[in-house]
């Protein structure tokens, strides 16, 4: 059974690269202008909605609500699973900028494309954190979504827990603009990518895209009782997955 994982890991591994390689010239171009950027998302949407049909995985999404495309959003979620980046940018159909590390600039050629098209933070530096605030609160007054793992990465011990506390800064921008959070729950990426395995196992991804958490009226002195609503809806969503 062994062998057989490795072999699938192997194979599912190149149609990722492939397929990025393939799309890459398209992304060199549509990154030299800004606004040219909403047709670089839309090849990051169309690389995973051909990537996990061809590697045999299905993805599963209930939405509790129909999302408005034209209106801006801080997508939430919980982070088991380095899938999880890939699996976004299929579920979430509005246009969003990605806030993850910056360490992701390193990676060739998708850290190029990640640079440009997303919103890199190294949480470790005050200087880095404040600049990616501040342009992720720059790209929600332009109107794009910006999407956000408040769990500051992959730190859970005992999956499917959230790693806590949360980190404040997607609350902190959702009500200083007064947007609306979007909870997001990944039920089972960490089954099918466990972190820290090169292994993927083939089976249906399973997510949940929540009711938005209005924000209007609420200040940064609420920005405790937003984290604590959001986790009781992703928590409980995963907890109620797992049983």
């Amino acid at each position: 059974m062994r062998i057989l994982t490795f072999f699938y890991t192997v194979w599912a591994t190149f149609w990722f690269v492939f397929l990025f390689i393939l799309l890459f010239p398209f992304f060199l171009l549509f990154l030299q202008k800004p606004e040219w950027k909403p047709k670089a998302h839309f090849l990051n949407r169309l690389w995973g909605r051909i990537l996990f049909p061809i590697i045999g995985i299905r993805i599963k999404v209930e939405y509790e609500s129909k999302l408005d495309l034209g209106k801006t959003y801080v997508f939430c979620s919980n982070h088991f699973s380095y899938l999880d980046i890939a699996v976004m940018g299929v579920i979430i159909k509005n246009y969003f900028a990605f806030v993850g590390k910056a360490s992701l600039k390193g990676v060739p050629l998708f850290g190029y494309m990640f640079a440009k098209l997303h919103i890199q933070v190294d949480r470790t530096d005050k200087n880095s954190r404040v600049t990616s605030m501040t342009r992720s609160i720059k790209a929600l007054q332009n109107g794009r979504s910006v999407m956000i793992f408040p769990e500051g990465g992959i730190w859970s011990k005992e999956f499917p827990k959230m790693s806590l506390p949360l980190k404040d800064g997607g609350f902190a921008m959702a009500i200083q603009q007064q947007i609306p959070i979007v909870p997001i729950s990944l039920l089972n990426n960490y089954k099918i990518m466990p972190d820290g395995h090169f292994a993927i196992y083939p089976q249906t991804i399973k997510a949940i895209v929540h009711q938005p958490i209005e924000t209007t009226g609420m200040t940064s002195d609420d920005i405790e009782v937003l984290k604590t609503k959001f986790y009781k809806v992703v928590q409980g969503a995963l907890d109620g997955y797992s049983k």
